[in-house]
């Protein structure tokens, strides 16, 4: 079947459901006709979210199945992972909770990496908990990235901005000894090829973060950018890649400059989220790029402070499900487009004989 034609199976992990998770998903699910655009599998508890669907007074049927297999195109679809009834206790995590977070994630991931369904997308977890617990990741890049054995790059996404941070969940002290020539040059190939084959950028533009205030002053303020930053991003540029920088992190996000690149690359988790979840809150979306499978999650927490009193703002749940969904397209076209490419193809050569010869791509 056609990527264009194709239904996408969108499966759903429900975080934490003493959080904001079970709310915004349902608020993302509510209007009627959402089933016409894709198959959604959520991973979860069909008890739980009957209680919570009443407390947020939403009209919403749910065909419940034991798989992600036995899903039905056009209805929303539960995986019941417990029949048992759940305790919820809406503004705080409880083991109960946090137990089915981790439960709800790996069903999910587990049917991702079977083929029953085709993207993945997270609702908002508590880290400590889960780690207190057993959960070996202090989130969930570096989990995907052991389940998929692959380096994964978390990119900040909307139409118009795209931050991707160098650094993930480590301490401010240990940022700069994370940082080399070797590892920027994977991140920075990885957003590159991302942003070609997912969001059909045919030749980006990479903008480049110093790490140091002021992009360490000419080595006044740290040698960062002149031994490995700088010498990264002419390699880099040498080679093809469309990088530019380092820029100083302080003055670069103003529209007339980050709107003249297709994505950033920062240092380290703050210099990066800050000013995307300042820009870009509601719509903004967490994409981890690089790996084989598609996992978005919304760009915030479990929102504890909220918590069923139904104001939570489902807008960002809502494009992280039609962001996957539109990756898994570009990127399901991209691949057959260059498959067709390398087909072979008959031509008639002088001595009258047909022979195979592959098709010519352009460099």
């Amino acid at each position: 079947m056609s990527p264009k034609n194709h239904k996408v199976r969108v499966g759903i992990s429900i975080g934490d459901f003493n959080g904001i998770g079970p709310e915004i998903i349902m608020k993302s699910l509510k209007d009627k006709t959402i089933t016409d655009f894709f198959t959604p599998v959520i991973f979860g508890s069909g008890k739980l979210f009957t209680y919570q669907k009443n407390i947020f007074k939403l009209n919403l049927n749910f065909n419940y199945v034991n798989e992600a297999s036995q899903a039905q195109v056009g209805k929303l679809n539960m995986v019941n992972l417990t029949k048992e009834n759940v305790n919820v206790e809406l503004g705080v995590p409880t083991e109960e909770s946090t137990k089915m977070a981790i439960d709800s994630l790996e069903a999910a991931t587990e049917a991702l990496m079977k083929g029953d369904i085709d993207v993945l997308v997270t609702a908002p977890i508590n880290k400590d908990e889960m780690v207190k617990m057993g959960f070996k990741h202090a989130g969930h890049t570096g989990y995907f990235e052991e389940k998929f054995s692959k380096k994964g790059l978390m990119f900040l996404v909307t139409e118009d901005l795209k931050v991707a941070v160098s650094t993930h969940h480590i301490p401010i002290a240990q940022v700069a000894e994370n940082i080399s020539k070797e590892k920027i040059k994977k991140q920075i190939r990885v957003l590159n090829q991302t942003l070609i084959e997912d969001f059909c950028i045919q030749k980006p533009k990479i903008a480049v973060l110093g790490l140091n205030p002021h992009a360490g002053d000419g080595g006044v303020i740290g040698n960062e950018e002149i031994e490995i930053i700088s010498p990264t991003i002419k390699e880099l540029s040498d080679n093809g890649i469309l990088a530019f920088g380092p820029f100083p992190a302080d003055s670069f996000f103003q529209p007339s400059k980050y709107k003249n690149f297709d994505a950033v690359l920062a240092m380290y988790h703050d210099q990066g989220l800050a000013p995307f979840k300042t820009l870009a809150y509601e719509e903004g979306v967490n994409y981890t790029a690089g790996l084989p499978f598609i996992r978005t999650s919304p760009d915030h927490g479990v929102a504890y402070d909220i918590a069923g009193k139904n104001i939570a703002d489902e807008q960002s749940f809502t494009e992280a499900i039609f962001t996957a969904i539109k990756v898994f397209k570009n990127r399901s076209e991209y691949r057959e487009l260059m498959s067709d490419r390398l087909q072979p193809r008959k031509i008639t050569v002088d001595n009258g004989i047909d022979e195979d010869l592959p098709e010519e791509t352009e460099a």
